[in-house]
């Protein structure tokens, strides 16, 4: 079954990647230019048994959180990008190394760094209360629709994030949708970082599945990679600034916002 999804995919990738001389590409994944709706124009091996969610910027706005840390960095909303990845870095830094910080205490790291690299002066505890804001950000607007669709249409959804246990149930309640998960998975438990293997591996067995009967949604091409590689199947929120890797597979469903995952889900 993998071998088939891997050489399908493939085959969506090559015919992509010469399109431009005049061979168009078959529609086989859903997504926002995708001319039907029908189950016929998918790939999927099967529908997905538990639909795991990314939290940030996935489901939650992270505007806030952005204006937040641009203060922080003396006024430079420009240099919260920076900031995210090389938060990023040094989780996955920590994970190759056998070490686990909280997600938490690396984004205050990170955000020293960045700050000395850039010459502001920041303390230790101003960048601690830069982060704070992420416990309190709002829902992005079509996020609750979409959720109680995939739970009306029997679908069970898990919250797997690169968060704290105690940071996630802060955030999901203060969003008002934490009610609407059957379960909430941290990578606090495993204590490797997504996007590691081991962290999607251990997803899995922690909901009794196989990794093709797992999906990931999420905003951000280096998680939709990772679960890709793991052998899940994904779906890409393609959020305002964010992109897929292009040396990934593709993910089975690409689209603007989550409610039209959902749509595109309910049909499988």
């Amino acid at each position: 079954m993998k071998e088939f999804k891997n050489s399908r995919r493939n085959f969506i990738n090559s015919a992509l990647a010469i399109g431009g001389a005049g061979i168009i590409a078959p529609s086989l994944i859903l997504n926002a230019n995708a001319a039907t709706n029908t189950k016929n124009n998918n790939f999927f091996l099967e529908r997905p048994k538990v639909l795991f969610f990314d939290v940030n910027e996935t489901l939650l706005d992270l505007g806030i959180m952005k204006k937040s840390i641009g203060a922080a960095l003396g006024g430079h909303p420009e240099l919260v990008s920076l900031w995210f990845t090389t938060m990023l870095q040094y989780s996955l830094v920590t994970t190759v190394a056998n070490q686990y910080e909280d997600f938490g205490k690396i984004g205050a790291a990170a955000l020293t760094m960045v700050a000395r690299n850039t010459g502001i002066a920041i303390s230790d505890k101003q960048a601690k209360d830069a982060i704070v804001p992420i416990l309190s950000l709002p829902a992005h607007p079509e996020v609750k629709e979409a959720l109680l669709l995939l739970k009306k249409h029997g679908f069970k959804v898990v919250s797997f994030t690169n968060s704290s246990n105690k940071a996630v149930e802060a955030q999901l309640k203060h969003a008002g949708i934490y009610d609407l998960f059957d379960d909430s998975l941290s990578i606090e438990d495993i204590g490797r970082y997504k996007p590691h293997t081991d962290a999607y591996n251990w997803a899995a067995r922690k909901m009794g599945l196989k990794p093709n009967e797992c999906m990931l949604i999420a905003a951000h091409g280096w998680d939709i990679a990772g679960a890709n590689w793991s052998g899940w199947q994904t779906a890409f929120v393609s959020r305002p600034g964010q992109q897929l890797y292009p040396l990934a597979n593709l993910p089975e469903i690409n689209e603007k916002n989550v409610l039209l995952v959902a749509q595109k889900l309910i049909l499988v």
